[in-house]
């Protein structure tokens, strides 16, 4: 039986509601049939379509500029931390940060406010926690692409009720060395290839970091070695041996930029892209993220890890991140958000549609 969620209940007790329903990444069914039945009996004023386990909702009302709102339904697997729990302040459990808080301010939003002064999209996606050519917003883009344009696309990724402005790009590359296998009694007849990646640690020891300023949020960059492999057993010299490094780069760097960044930090070795995405300027100058920001209040901070305003941007959208919950809890087991944080961004949303800000 599909779960039943009141669209205009407190969006408090929506986060729990939607915590509650089981949707670890491909298995998002159960909740998009939920929310799908929601939207099309309590939001007549949208029209309402899926795509697989997507649902997306929108106003036609003419309005001279669109809004998009996204948030994805799929969680990381549970870690002893379903289902929900609510203890005085806080509500605990799997997706209350990543990012079912966000999600229940935005379908309270779809629900209430009927009379917005820019016409509103809704995109509540799937698969945003695995592999990125699964995510539904690219199944979106490549099918419904109109779903996806507007002037502002604001993705409610947790943020701590902050307006966090694009994101930064992340690249993964590996470096390999090679020698000779040898036994570890005769280690001068061969060439050991994890000794050989020495002087790329080396580097990496000493790089420092770029900090820089856009539109007065600060970025800062990340060079850092994640995994290292190599070695046949315990008595031979290994021939092969692989580095890998993670790289986050300002979005005033290009792909392409930062891939010849990279490069020359590692001049010498050889080198192969093993993952990479763009980044997400700040996109702060678009009016509608004014208005944005003048609801919010406070000043905008820099988003410093990779969300899915990226996909918005190089779309030529401006994005934001702005959701309740700390990010840093995002796939803990201690994952948890104070419920002021889920009113507070849902008093930012509803002033910002409406106009009040």
């Amino acid at each position: 039986m599909t779960p039943v969620l009141d669209l205009t209940a407190d969006p408090i007790d929506l986060t729990a509601a939607l915590v509650d329903v089981f949707s670890e990444s491909e298995q998002e069914a159960e909740l998009a049939d939920a929310v799908q039945a929601a939207l099309t009996a309590q939001a007549p004023h949208l029209e309402v379509v899926r795509s697989g386990n997507a649902v997306l909702a929108r106003t036609d009302l003419g309005r001279p500029t669109r809004v998009v709102l996204a948030g994805h339904l799929d969680t990381v697997p549970a870690n002893g931390n379903w289902p929900s729990r609510r203890e005085g302040g806080v509500l605990h459990g799997l997706g209350t940060v990543d990012m079912k808080g966000g999600d229940a301010v935005l379908l309270h939003l779809a629900a209430t406010a009927t009379e917005p002064v820019h016409d509103l999209t809704f995109l509540f996606y799937d698969c945003e926690e695995i592999a990125a050519d699964r995510n539904g917003l690219g199944r979106v883009e490549r099918e419904l692409p109109e779903w996806m344009r507007g002037d502002l696309a604001v993705v409610a990724e947790p943020s701590n009720g902050v307006v966090e402005a694009g994101c930064q790009g992340t690249m993964r590359v590996v470096l390999g060395t090679t020698g000779a296998r040898a036994h570890t009694a005769r280690a001068w007849m061969g060439r050991n290839a994890i000794h050989a990646l020495g002087e790329a640690l080396r580097r990496l020891e000493a790089y420092e970091a770029r900090v820089v300023d856009i539109d007065g949020c600060t970025y800062r960059e990340g060079l850092q070695a994640v995994h290292v492999s190599g070695g046949v057993a315990g008595n031979v010299v290994p021939d092969a041996a692989q580095l890998k490094v993670n790289f986050r780069f300002a979005p005033d760097r290009s792909p392409a930029q930062a891939e010849e960044h990279v490069r020359a930090v590692f001049d010498g070795f050889d080198l192969r892209v093993e993952d990479l995405s763009a980044g997400a300027l700040p996109g702060l100058s678009a009016s509608a993220a004014q208005q944005l920001v003048a609801a919010a209040g406070g000043r905008p901070v820099a988003k410093l890890g990779w969300t899915d305003v990226a996909r918005f941007s190089a779309l030529g959208i401006p994005a934001v991140n702005f959701g309740p919950g700390d990010p840093t809890l995002a796939h803990t087991q201690q994952e948890h958000v104070p419920v002021e944080q889920i009113t507070r961004c849902h008093e930012v949303l509803r002033r910002f549609a409406l106009g009040d800000a």
